[in-house]
């Protein structure tokens, strides 16, 4: 089981980055301690803290011939993870 699935790259998120601040989609059973030490293991960071929230997915809704079909985006969990003063993940090393 993967805890880290992607890294947020949005434009709030990158504000966030020159803060020492990261996001991460993570898996939705994870809990901020197995969070914490999956960003140590992976990216040899010191984490100071974590913050997760639960985002509900969009209701998304399409106007066919047939009639209208209603659905939903998946729900996923966002972790914002704070690091040690000093430290930086790059996310962009391997492009």
């Amino acid at each position: 089981m993967s805890i880290l699935i992607s890294p947020l790259v949005t434009e709030k998120v990158s504000a966030l980055n020159e803060k020492g601040k990261y996001g991460f989609i993570v898996d939705s059973a994870a809990n901020k301690v197995e969070i914490k030490k999956a960003v140590e293991k992976m990216y040899s960071v010191n984490v100071e803290k974590v913050n997760t929230t639960n985002v509900l997915g969009k209701s998304k809704v399409r106007f066919t011939k047939g009639g209208t079909v209603a659905g939903r985006r998946p729900n996923y969990k966002k972790a914002i993870v704070t690091l040690a003063s000093g430290e930086v993940i790059d996310f962009y090393s391997n492009v």
